[in-house]
C-alpha cells in the first residue's frame, strides 16, 4: 500500500477484488441506503471507534464516504491506534463519476 493516507478509486477497486483489505464505508445509514460499494462493510463514523475490534489489525482497512473528508478523519485516528489505515480519496462521489458500480441497481451516491 502506499506511504499517504489516501488511495485512489482505482487502488481500492483493485484492493476490494484481490481481497487484499478491508474496505468500510464510514457513511450515514441514509447515504448506505441510496448506493454503497458492494462488498463492503458499513459501520458509521460515530461508532467506528466502538467497532474496532469487528476490523482485522493484521489487514489494511480502507475507508470510504461521500467525498474523502469523514473517510479521512477515520484513517487518521485508526494510524494512531496502528492500523494500516487509508481514506479512498475523492469517496463515492469519484467513484460514480468514474462509472464504477453502485449497489443495490440504480444505487446512487446521496445528498447531503
Amino acid at each position: 500500500m502506499p506511504e499517504g493516507l489516501e488511495v485512489s478509486t482505482e487502488e481500492t477497486a483493485r484492493a476490494l477484488a484481490d481481497g487484499s483489505a478491508q474496505i468500510v464505508d464510514v457513511r450515514e445509514p441514509y447515504e448506505r441506503e441510496a448506493g454503497y460499494v458492494e462488498g463492503t462493510e458499513h459501520i458509521e463514523l460515530q461508532q467506528l471507534a466502538g467497532a474496532a475490534q469487528s476490523l482485522d489489525p493484521e489487514r489494511p482497512v480502507i475507508f470510504y464516504c461521500r467525498s474523502g473528508v469523514r473517510s479521512l478523519m477515520a484513517a487518521q485516528a485508526f494510524r494512531r491506534g496502528g492500523f494500516d489505515a487509508y481514506s479512498m480519496a475523492g469517496g463515492l462521489v469519484d467513484w460514480a463519476a468514474e462509472g464504477r458500480p453502485i449497489a443495490p441497481a440504480g444505487g446512487r451516491v446521496a445528498d447531503h
